[in-house]
């Protein structure tokens, strides 16, 4: 019998501790049932993706900046390659955090659901409160005295201080560029090790995701057992997918004013891998066919795919930070916080930043949310709120990053004169059997 792929056996999950929950609601016993005995389960799961934060981020961010050691012989195609996915990057995060604060999706549930969810995680509603009245005393450079840690064991004790955690695998990523090769490689060979270790590790939790979800829902529901909830979840999912089609759509505007491009032609060249992205919720995955695409349809110099598109399936996770960004927001409103502009701000920098380690595989996304959450003060049990439609729209984000791959695999190509007109093959089979004899 085929194994049920995992987005299948997550959704059955969740829709097994919806009806579970609401069956057990029916007696008296019911509630405190799934409170003592199946709530833990779903604590476990989060306390899972929370205990691979800081290692994920660490070896991730690590290996990226450290795989990048030929920057030299390729500076100005490596300046300009990683100066447009951060300036993407923070457009999507922009995008997402307009949509959030325009259609307010948590600010759906009533006022009562609000105060119950308040009351089941009030003390992690209350540190926050405490950290954002400590903010409001500091100074207005307390922001950047913060963000270089006095000791990086200390940091890397708190997810809440994940800024610091990036800031010292940024500069030791470096560090290690900047020593000879020789000297370098067995720690680079050490940290490429570990991050295999924390991807497998993320493969282990993720097994565990359909009965985590079953004891999240289950949770959820009978401790805020309302409609307006679960519709609130679904407005959410909506200001995300709306999201994500806008960063599509600017993807094709910047290709179309910057190369002159139409809309159709990028988007005709590319749909096989976004198909492939959606169906794998992998950048990683779907990299051998972003590349090919890229060459052989869009006409982008193979120097310049081979270069750029690997790094973007590294550090550029445009989906999944204006996820972060929605997701974050609304689980604020959801508890009846309101964020200030410039705790907003941190979100858009966090976000930005942990996409950079963000790993290219299924569920990191949801990893990567709880550094957002843990830096922006928002309580980190919201993850319950969203992640019964998460594995959706991790198919989608995943979507969107391999389309901003190719976009900026084709602005780099152009901005280097290296971007052609993709030659005209009917048959690409044929093609590609003559180029490559061997693989009759």
């Amino acid at each position: 019998m085929k194994k049920l792929a995992l987005h299948w056996q997550i959704l059955i999950g969740m829709v097994a501790g919806i009806i579970f929950a609401l069956i057990l609601n029916n007696f008296e016993w019911g509630s405190q049932f799934v409170t003592d005995w199946i709530k833990p389960f779903g604590t476990i799961f989060i306390n899972a993706l929370k205990l691979i934060a800081v290692p994920l981020i660490l070896a991730s961010l690590i290996k990226g900046i450290s795989d990048l050691k030929d920057i030299s012989s390729l500076s100005k195609m490596g300046f300009r390659t990683i100066l447009t996915y951060i300036i993407t990057t923070i457009i999507a995060v922009s995008i997402g955090l307009t949509i959030v604060n325009v259609f307010k999706p948590g600010k759906t549930i009533d006022e009562s659901r609000r105060t119950e969810l308040t009351e089941n995680y009030g003390g992690d509603v209350e540190i926050t409160r405490q950290s954002a009245a400590k903010q409001k005393e500091s100074g207005p450079l307390q922001a950047l005295e913060d963000l270089v840690p006095d000791n990086i064991f200390g940091a890397a004790s708190s997810n809440g201080n994940m800024l610091q955690v990036i800031f010292f695998a940024i500069f030791f990523g470096i560090g290690m560029i900047l020593i000879p090769e020789k000297q370098a490689q067995p720690v680079k060979d050490f940290f490429d090790a570990l991050n295999e270790v924390i991807l497998k590790m993320i493969d282990l939790i993720m097994l565990a995701a359909p009965y985590g979800v079953f004891a999240l829902l289950a949770a959820l529901v009978v401790e805020a057992p309302s409609a307006d909830l679960f519709m609130a979840l679904l407005y959410y999912a909506a200001c995300v997918v709306l999201g994500l089609v806008l960063m599509i759509a600017f993807y094709t505007l910047i290709v179309w004013i910057f190369t002159k491009k139409s809309p159709i032609f990028f988007l005709q060249g590319i749909s096989p891998a976004q198909l492939l992205g959606l169906s794998t919720s992998s950048s990683a995955a779907t990299l051998p066919v972003t590349m090919e695409r890229t060459e052989e349809h869009l006409g982008v110099d193979r120097q310049v795919s081979s270069f750029v598109l690997p790094i973007g399936a590294t550090i550029n996770m445009d989906g999944t930070s204006l996820y972060q960004a929605v997701a974050a927001v609304f689980i604020a409103q959801a508890f009846g916080m309101d964020l200030s502009f410039g705790v907003q701000l941190g979100i858009i920098a966090t976000a930005t930043l942990a996409s950079i380690g963000s790993a290219a595989v299924p569920g990191a996304g949801m990893v990567m949310l709880v550094i957002v959450l843990g830096q922006a003060g928002i309580p980190e049990a919201g993850l319950a709120l969203i992640f019964a439609v998460d594995r959706p729209l991790d198919m989608m984000r995943t979507t969107v990053n391999v389309t901003g791959d190719a976009a900026v695999s084709m602005l780099v190509a152009k901005s280097q004169g290296k971007l052609h007109d993709p030659p005209k093959v009917k048959n690409w089979d044929d093609e590609y059997k003559k180029r490559n004899p061997k693989a009759n």
